[in-house]
């Protein structure tokens, strides 16, 4: 049997592999890969991959504080507190007794502190009486009252009837004689039509204008004097010594009472 000659052994031929990128290409001649853990290596991809993904812009937190709302606030809390003071001032004020606001009126007099017998007086006398001021604010006085349902007499009218007024509650407005025109006017318009008001002059007033009231007097310069409607908002109807009683149905006359018959100056009944 014959045998076969071998052929030229073969040789199993080599590939020559270089290194990759890891994606089975060649890096790109010239350039290195960049190694781990250093500035441009590559980095762990976070939650859901990251690539193509746009970075966050911080948001920017201002460290000053804005002032308007806070301001805003403690002016409505300032309000607040300004209407629930005026209310409580005013609820304090507006209980105050009509004694206590007359005796904030500037220059009033009042007499019923004196507890002089001779003002404090209530009985009846006929005739003239002597009294204690000029014009009188009260005492002793004659049976008949001085009509005050807003009159206004343009002549003297007699003590004795006009303080039978004031005990009913009335504000007398009294006046020097000759006072001009004008003051006289601006008086009339405070007094006429209003119940519980009468207004006449009176000889040798030491001031241009008094009020009565009973126990209270004031006197000032001027008509226009703020005080003299004080003193009639406080003191009318307020001052009276006989609640309830009228102011019509009184004397309209003037000029001074008569002498008093035989018998007078004894204490009479009535109001």
């Amino acid at each position: 049997m014959s045998m076969s000659t071998p052929g030229p052994e073969r040789v199993p031929s080599t590939v020559k592999v270089d290194k990759t990128s890891g994606q089975g290409k060649p890096p790109a001649a010239g350039k290195k890969p960049p190694s781990p853990g250093k500035p441009g290596g590559p980095r762990p991809a976070g939650k859901g991959g990251g690539k193509g993904r746009k970075p966050i812009t911080p948001v920017k937190v201002s460290g000053g504080r804005n002032w308007g709302p806070i301001a805003v606030a403690g002016l409505v809390v300032l309000i607040a507190i300004g209407i629930i003071g005026y209310g409580v001032f005013a609820s304090v004020k507006g209980s105050r007794s009509w004694e206590d606001k007359a005796a904030d009126i500037e220059g009033i007099v009042n007499y019923r502190e004196q507890k002089n017998p001779k003002l404090d007086s209530q009985e009846h006398k006929d005739g003239p009486l002597t009294y204690e001021t000029n014009p009188p604010v009260g005492g002793a006085h004659n049976s008949v009252w001085q009509n005050c349902m807003g009159d206004v007499y343009p002549e003297p009218i007699a003590n004795e009837h006009a303080v039978h007024s004031l005990e009913h509650g009335a504000v007398w407005v009294t006046y020097k004689q000759g006072l001009a025109a004008d003051q006289v006017a601006k008086l009339q318009e405070k007094v006429q039509g209003k119940d519980y008001m009468l207004m006449s002059p009176v000889a040798n007033l030491d001031k241009n204008i008094s009020l009565q009231a009973w126990g209270y007097q004031l006197k000032v310069d001027n008509a226009g004097d703020k005080r003299i409607d004080e003193f009639i908002k406080d003191l009318r109807v307020n001052a009276t010594k006989e609640p309830d009683a009228a102011c019509s149905g009184g004397n309209t006359t003037t000029g001074p009472v008569q002498a008093a018959a035989a018998g007078a100056g004894m204490p009479q009944q009535g109001n």
